[in-house]
């Protein structure tokens, strides 16, 4: 039986999907977006604390990491933060940079769905909320017949719609695996295998390590201290701060390690990345002879940090104790502090997915597969993932916007 004849099918009302079928739409192209779960945008809306961080000023390709690297830098070149900072104003959502060019919403990021469904409203764009994909067949003439059903993923009541659709352009936005309990699935990459494609492995990134054993008891009594550091993994480096969880550790500085980091690799952190920890503790040794190390370091280190420290590892007398090869060793320490994670909280809080579709098989100006003709990948489920900061959004903007020039 065919199906209600349309251009372009969306699969995924996120981010890079609802930019792609706005833009698709206003071409004059006739766009349906299915999403299977509840409503449209449930990462944007978590996303910042609630505020959502949609974009950094700062974003070059050189913020994502991808078995391709070269493959991101087309779309970020043609649609650029300030793209999206125009729609932005011109819908009145007041916006502020927190650091680092990261812009948040003054208010609710409620306002950056309703404005994203607004400008797919008036492209004549059709959503479909709680519906689901229950089979697709490419037709022996082009294009692709899509079934449709009601979906009871990601909060979603079975309201959606059973149909079907004869679409000449299918796009794929379907997210990664990152946060299931807002719907993610891995139904982007099944699909992707079906039409030839290659998959990146996959693992979660933008996510917290745990640390086990010893490790553990070292830091767990201390679950809410945070610390300013700089956190490495080989050439990487990250400064910001440190979060000590109950499980191991998070906040920014983790998070962005998290990425490059895998089991058996060396992670350090630099406790002190503004100070020459050397000349600094021999100076307050100079200065403050009977001062406890514990005083001093209580000084640039929350107070429990800093007892935690020498109660483990520095022990705790007066600086004039301490001979000037200690003082050295103990700076040392503390420049090139050793973390042995044994794992991260995977998909369930991670921020995004690494991996994905090979990006080597996707056009880097389209976004079009080129195993496929007329089927099409943006956003997460693709090999690209940006650093925190706003960074997957800009991909998510841009990767949607060069598909959606192009259906």
């Amino acid at each position: 039986m065919a199906g209600e004849d349309i251009d372009v099918l969306v699969i995924g009302g996120g981010a890079a999907g609802l930019m792609c079928a706005l833009t698709a739409g206003a071409r004059g192209r006739r766009v349906r977006v299915i999403e299977h779960a509840n409503r449209c945008g449930k990462k944007i809306l978590m996303s910042g604390g609630g505020r959502c961080n949609f974009t950094n000023t700062g974003t070059t390709p050189a913020n994502f990491l991808s078995a391709n690297p070269h493959f991101c830098k087309s779309a970020l070149a043609r649609y650029r933060p300030d793209d999206f900072i125009a729609m932005v104003d011109a819908h009145r959502i007041g916006w502020h940079e927190k650091e680092l060019g990261q812009l948040f919403c003054d208010e609710s990021s409620k306002r950056i769905v309703a404005m994203l469904l607004e400008e797919n409203r008036r492209a004549g764009v059709r959503i479909h909320t709680a519906t689901a994909v229950a089979g697709i067949d490419a037709l022996p003439g082009g294009g692709f017949r899509v079934h449709s059903e009601p979906s009871h993923a990601g909060g979603s009541r079975g309201e959606g719609i059973a149909a079907t659709f004869d679409a000449a352009a299918l796009v794929v936005a379907t997210g990664g695996l990152s946060i299931p309990s807002l719907g993610a699935t891995g139904f982007g990459y099944e699909l992707a295998r079906r039409f030839g494609h290659t998959l990146v492995p996959t693992r979660a990134g933008l996510v917290p390590l745990t640390l086990s054993g010893k490790h553990q008891e070292h830091y767990a009594d201390l679950a809410g201290v945070a610390v300013h550091v700089s956190a490495r993994c080989g050439k990487a480096r990250f400064d910001n701060a440190m979060l000590v969880t109950h499980r191991g550790l998070s906040g920014p500085a983790i998070l962005q390690i998290s990425n490059y980091w895998e089991p058996g690799r060396e992670l350090w952190l630099d406790l002190l990345p503004e100070l020459d920890a050397e000349a600094w503790l021999l100076h307050r040794q100079q200065e403050h002879p009977d001062a406890l190390l514990q005083t001093a370091l209580a000084d640039v280190f929350p107070k429990r940090f800093a007892q935690r420290l020498c109660d483990q590892w520095f022990g705790n007398r007066p600086l004039r104790q301490y001979t000037h090869r200690q003082l050295p060793e103990i700076a040392a320490k503390l420049a090139h502090w050793p973390i042995t994670a044994s794992g991260t909280e995977g998909y369930r809080t991670a921020e995004v997915t690494l991996g994905g579709v090979d990006t080597r098989e996707i056009s880097s100006s389209t976004m079009a597969s080129k195993k496929q003709p007329g089927l099409y990948f943006v956003g997460e489920v693709l090999d690209v993932t940006g650093w925190l900061g706003g960074y997957n959004f800009q991909w998510a903007w841009a990767s949607g916007r060069a598909a959606g020039e192009a259906v």
